[in-house]
């Protein structure tokens, strides 16, 4: 019988431990991306867009909304990176446009999930996500330059 106090004292630290590798991962991944060619950044600044939706929606699920909000900030900031990166090299396009749907889908399936006050940044964020969709969209199949 002692030794399940000290088991469930070990798992504690190592989740301790496991969630401050990931912050640390994510913060690796924030110094690589911007040093990366820029070729890599689209697919770089999308996981830590990515990275960054999977703690909003886990700050909403767990009902702190002012947090949950301060990450959506960082989920547009990177997403908005993506999109100039993908725009600029022309490489990647697609891929940060259905990363940004599928982003643009899930905070609106949380929004119907929140209390009413909560929904303005959620449908900022979709709002904001779905203007640089355009703005891919554009890129992709728009007219070409000097035609």
């Amino acid at each position: 019988m002692r030794t399940r106090p000290f088991i469930l004292a070990l798992l504690v630290v190592a989740s301790l431990a496991a969630f401050a590798a990931r912050e640390e991962s994510v913060d690796e991944l924030i110094a690589r991306a911007e040093s990366a060619p820029p070729n890599d950044r689209p697919a770089l600044y999308l996981k830590i867009a990515h990275l960054k939706a999977q703690a909003a929606d886990k700050l909403y699920d767990e009902g702190n909304a002012d947090a949950g909000s301060a990450a959506l900030h960082d989920v547009v900031a990177y997403s908005k990176k993506a999109t100039d990166a993908a725009v600029a090299t022309g490489k990647k396009l697609k891929n940060v446009e259905i990363t940004l749907r599928k982003m643009a889908e899930k905070f609106r399936d949380i929004k119907r999930t929140v209390a009413f006050d909560d929904q303005a940044p959620l449908q900022q964020t979709v709002d904001e996500l779905e203007k640089m969709r355009t703005d891919l969209l554009s890129a992709m199949f728009g007219k070409k330059k000097g035609k």
